[in-house]
């Protein structure tokens, strides 16, 4: 089943998202090319591609698991966790109806 991984960031924390930024990514292609993922992306704080040193509100990724409870523990080992980025996460069922 999918499910929706949406994470928030805590304040000032562009550096370490930065930072943690190549670990997270590792992860995200690892689910990619086993074609688990849907879609993954940054939120930007403000109406830009490229918000600069505005930096992110969050991210969103929807993704195949087998269960909530393997969607939570993968979304609760990512990097940005670890290095204190997200002040919250959500990890929800996700139905796909289009496109």
């Amino acid at each position: 089943m999918w499910y929706v991984i949406d994470a928030r960031d805590a304040a000032d924390v562009l550096a370490r998202r930065l930072e943690a930024r190549p670990k997270h990514l590792e992860r995200l292609n690892a689910l990619r090319d086993a074609g688990r993922l849907l879609v993954a992306g940054p939120c930007p704080a403000i109406d830009a591609e490229d918000p600069g040193p505005a930096g992110f509100t969050g991210s969103l990724v929807v993704a195949e698991f087998e269960s909530l409870e393997a969607a939570r523990e993968w979304a609760g080992a990512d990097p940005y966790v670890a290095a204190g980025v997200y002040a919250s996460v959500d990890v929800r069922p996700f139905r796909k109806v289009l496109p």
